[in-house]
């Protein structure tokens, strides 16, 4: 089971992971804290202090055009915010 979908890099969480040391994932919605923490540890090589996991549901959208309303709905997913030890860093710009 692939755990770890994408990083999250907006202004806010760029600025949280230089002054708090935390970043963000969107993770498989199935996935727990334990399974969250040693896919990061594995696939990063740093230790991890604490897992925060949060599921945001989907949104209606809805938009209109010269056809008519064209209705829709956002994808629903899990959002994980972890925080590292003292001195590990995650760099996500390393492999551009």
């Amino acid at each position: 089971m692939d755990i770890l979908l994408k990083p999250i890099v907006t202004e806010k969480m760029t600025a949280q992971g230089e002054s708090l040391n935390r970043f963000a994932f969107v993770v498989d919605k199935k996935a727990n804290k334990i399974q969250i923490k040693s896919a990061v540890e594995e696939m990063y090589g740093v230790t991890v202090e604490a897992v925060n996991t949060m599921v945001y549901a989907g949104k209606n959208k809805s938009r209109f055009t010269r056809t008519g309303a064209i209705q829709g709905r956002t994808n629903a997913f899990k959002k994980a915010i972890v925080t590292l030890a003292e001195g590990d860093t995650i760099d996500f710009y390393s492999n551009i």
